[in-house]
């Protein structure tokens, strides 16, 4: 191996930071190249560098580097959980919670928090898969759609979710507002009417709204931070109130205390008015449970969204469905229905003739205003119970106020975010001028302004009822979209489908997207039919125009756009220099084991001019039935050419379309290469197997099950609870690791582990293998085992060296056996042979790949595979001395060998792009 060929480094993978300096390994090219060439190259960039000024570029951001502040960074506490909690509490907890409870009863209550818990519980669930596919960045829902199911559906989801949001914050100022006029009325102060006072407030509220966000995320997460303890202080304060005996005053608005009589009639439904059914409650109480986006929604924010959402997210679910269970049953269990409020429905003595309802057993004549339906107080009339309930009336009140101010302002900062980045994508080209970004954290500042607009229009509307049924249809179509692209993810075995956080079910995904589709139209029909025509409309418009940031075909395993796709979304797309497919089944298995349903696999048959007569006219069409009676999924194509390397040009060249072309090379080992006629060939084999060779040396055994056309090889066979070795010696961009993890997706060998070997000094052991294993976990890769091999660099044996030296001895042009021949006219006419200066100036690569062979013929003698990373050779190495050290790599091996070499660029990546 090149000293130039690094070794695997997570610098290579990690580019999340502005200005942070990405390491870039070597091209193949450089590799290729002589020490002396490169050498010289080095000396003309470092002298015609010597003498120029830093650019304006490169001298901004040294100068501005030290000063700049890191961005600010949230942990899973702040930055998800008491985020998602705030959103998640709202004003439909304190305003409205009660009053379900008095509709449904505390039993369907329970039922509707159950069911809401279920779905975005099963949300949250797909969520951190998503999340944990990789590092989010900035974009939240849409970001993820879009990276998993492609621009055509999530931007149309990201520009409906951001609109939901900027409906949720109108929704959460409307609560607000609401509550500070009833306030504002209690003390006598009307500015106009009872309608119009709504809006000047909520105009009032959601402009410094604005001002707190405009100040920066640090101003943002402290006002959240004093939203959670004001929070926390009117729980306290209500269940503190509700143990607190009542006195005439509280039992004449119906508060008795905890009384069985009264959870047991508040335990059945009671439908009252237009509202009452089942479903209805439904839909006003969902919003108070879609608030467990807000983490992801600003995730370019957090330190480790990985971690932190999936932890966060689940933790405010259980805590926020705890605190709606103890709110329905207490409120369930200590107010009745209903109450007039007046002091003087006392009952005196123990007459209780022709009064009616559970209030005459406790001294309290309501009678005349609940049959009359006039009834200003009780569960079923009043919204403000829990603040009646509560110890001190004002505290409660600062628990609203926190509420939906906190809700409203974490509603404001994520939709201008999830809207930055669809405008960034630019799929809508009359939206782009919203996505510039300012400061260091690229706050989206116009993003803001255009919320605060649709906030500010919504508002004046001034009627929550009205507010609701959209946004809950919205958010459930967005959270449809989000379980069905896990699902779509899962189901597809994308490659780049591997997220850490394991609790999730692809079928429980598909569940949660149809319960969602389902309870959209049970809700509200008309909205359901209104959002989902909103959403063809835009997935139509994408479609049709196909702007420049979107991918056509994106759903499929191929795409054929001319756009360059993220690492994570690309697929294999292979040659398979298989001559005629039937004479090299094992090839076919092996390919076959990583690209069936997922990739574009092709079988290439170069046919010399010399055999293209002997060839018969129906060749094609038997192969191409032999192909589909293995069930193997390829296409064949042949082709006609002097030899093997022009062959392999042209194929590359010619076959595919667009996006849908080979970029991976795979061809068997030429076993023979030492016998071949006319030597020519060993050239040829030997410079175009650089780029991915696969070794089907000890593959092609075959058994004698089977028919004599369809033979079974070893890719075929269960392979049990062997391992899968990996030899990871040079840095390619993940190709190494990445076929080995698709193979074990196969059912045949699931039950493999991998182990991944490296190279590293004894010395520093441990921290070699700790790095190694902190890659390896960003990739998510299941990885059973990191060896680091310390003893690489020593001299082989002297049995192995000497078996090396015997078989390159036919290629061997020594200096004594020339008679009146100099070295260089024999080089001219046979440049695959080796002189003596040659062999002695690569003799340490020669060596090094014999020690290589012993350490893997010692540790993965019996494995079921071996992957080892190809050698590139470089351009004064003769190709019998490469094809020897091949050769010698895998000798001795008594399971598949593959020898593989990505071209130098990611094929892994750290995020979700």
């Amino acid at each position: 191996y090149s000293t130039m060929d690094l070794v695997p480094q997570l610098d290579h993978y990690a580019n999340s930071l502005p200005r942070q300096m990405i390491k870039s390994r070597p091209s193949l090219e450089t590799l290729r190249k002589t020490p002396e060439v490169v050498e010289i190259e080095m000396d003309g960039a470092s002298g015609s560098n010597s003498g120029s000024l830093p650019g304006p570029d490169m001298e901004n951001e040294e100068s501005e580097g030290p000063k700049s502040k890191a961005p600010v960074r949230f942990g899973w506490i702040i930055g998800v959980m008491m985020r998602c909690m705030l959103n998640i509490w709202g004003v439909i907890m304190f305003l409205r919670l009660s009053w379900i409870t008095s509709q449904a009863g505390v039993v369907l209550t329970c039922v509707i928090i159950g069911m809401s818990v279920v779905v975005t519980s099963i949300t949250a669930l797909s969520i951190s898969a998503i999340a944990t596919n990789g590092r989010v960045k900035s974009g939240g829902a849409y970001f993820m759609i879009s990276r998993t199911l492609g621009p055509e559906i999530g931007a149309p989801i990201g520009l409906v979710f951001a609109f939901a949001n900027a409906l949720a914050c109108s929704l959460h100022t409307v609560g607000f507002s609401l509550v500070v006029r009833d306030l504002l009325h209690d003390f006598g102060a009307i500015m106009v009417d009872s309608i119009n006072d709504v809006r000047i407030v909520g105009v009032i509220t959601v402009t410094i709204l604005l001002m707190i966000v405009l100040a920066g995320m640090e101003w943002e997460s402290k006002a959240q931070i004093l939203f959670f303890l004001a929070l926390m202080v009117s729980f306290a304060n209500y269940l503190i109130g509700t143990v607190i005996p009542p006195n005439d005053d509280k039992k004449a608005i119906g508060i008795f205390g905890y009384r069985g009589d009264i959870f047991v009639q508040n335990l059945t439904p009671d439908w009252r008015g237009p509202d009452g059914n089942f479903f209805r409650m439904f839909a006003i109480f969902f919003p108070a449970a879609t608030g467990i986006m807000s983490g992801v929604n600003i995730c370019g924010d957090l330190k480790d969204p990985a971690t932190a959402i999936p932890k966060g997210t689940l933790w405010a679910i259980f805590w926020t469905t705890f605190s709606y269970v103890v709110i329905a049953v207490t409120t369930g269990s200590s107010v009745v229905r209903d109450a007039s409020g007046n002091k003087s429905h006392i009952l005196t003595g123990n007459n209780t003739d022709g009064c009616v309802g559970l209030a005459c057993t406790m001294g309290w004549n309501f009678t005349d205003c609940s049959q009359s339906k006039t009834c200003r107080y009780g569960l079923a009339n009043n919204f403000n119970v829990l603040g009646q309930l509560s110890g001190v009336y004002y505290i409660i009140l600062v628990g609203i106020f926190a509420a939906t101010l906190s809700s409203a302002l974490g509603f404001l900062v994520s939709a201008p975010k999830i809207f930055q980045c669809l405008c960034k994508d630019q799929i809508y080209p009359y939206i782009i001028f919203f996505g510039k970004g300012y400061g260091k954290n690229n706050e989206p500042y116009r993003a803001y302004v255009l919320c605060f607009l649709i906030a500010t229009a919504v508002i004046l509307i001034a009627d929550l009822n009205a507010i609701a049924p959209l946004i809950s249809n919205f958010f459930l179509c967005s959270y449809c979209l989000i379980n069905f692209s896990c699902f779509h993810a899962s189901i597809t075995n994308s490659p780049g489908w591997r997220p850490s956080f394991q609790h999730y079910s692809k079928w429980t995904a598909l569940f949660g997207a149809v319960i969602c589709v389902v309870l959209m139209f049970l809700f509200t029909w008309w909205a359901a039919l209104v959002t989902w025509c909103i959403i063809i409309f835009l997935f139509g418009y994408v479609n049709y125009n196909k702007p420049s940031g979107c991918s056509s075909l994106n759903l499929s395993s191929v795409q054929l756009s001319d756009v360059e796709l993220e690492a994570s979304r690309k697929r294999f797309a292979c040659l398979v220099l298989t001559g005629p497919p039937n004479q090299r089944p094992a090839l076919v298995d092996f390919v076959c084991t990583f690209t069936k349903h997922i990739c574009l696999m092709i079988c290439g048959d170069i046919i010399l001019e010399q055999d293209r007569m002997t060839r018969p006219e129906d060749a094609t069409d038997c192969l191409v039935k032999w192909l589909n009676k293995r069930k193997v999924r390829s296409f064949y194509t042949s082709l006609t050419a002097d030899n093997l390397r022009a062959g392999a040009k042209q194929l590359l060249q010619a076959s595919g379309l667009g996006k849908l072309k080979p970029n991976t090379l795979v061809l068997g080992f030429k076993t023979n290469w030492r016998d071949s006629a006319p030597e020519r060939e060993v050239e040829e084999a030997g410079n175009v197997a650089f780029v991915w060779l696969c070794d089907t040396d000890a593959a092609d055994d075959m058994s004698d099950e089977g028919s004599s056309d369809q033979m079974n090889t070893v890719f075929q066979n269960n392979q049990g609870k062997k391992t899968i070795d990996i030899y990871w010696i040079a840095d390619d961009g993940g190709l190494t690791l990445l076929v080995p993890y698709l193979i074990t997706r196969r059912k045949r060998w699931r039950r493999c582990k991998i182990r991944v070997f490296t190279v590293g000094d004894e010395q520093n052991m441990e921290k070699g293998r700790d790095e190694m294993m902190t890659l390896l976990n960003r990739f998510r890769l299941d990885i059973s085992d990191v060896i680091v091999m310390t003893d690489i660099e020593k001299r082989p044996h002297p049995k192995s060296m000497s078996r090396f030296v015997d078989s390159v001895a036919p290629f061997r042009l020594h200096d004594e056996q020339q008679e009146g021949v100099s070295v260089e006219e024999l080089r001219q006419s046979t440049p695959w042979k080796i002189s003596d200066k040659q062999f002695e100036a690569f003799k340490p690569k020669s060596e090094s790949k014999v020690r290589l062979n012993e350490i893997i013929r010692k540790n993965s003698k019996h494995t079921a595979l071996v992957l080892v990373s190809l050698p590139v050779p470089q351009s004064d190495c003769p190709s019998a001395l490469y094809m020897a050290w091949l050769d010698t790599l895998t000798c001795g091996l008594h399971c598949p060998a593959v020898l593989i070499r990505g071209n130098q660029e990611n094929v892994l990546t750290l995020y979700c792009q």
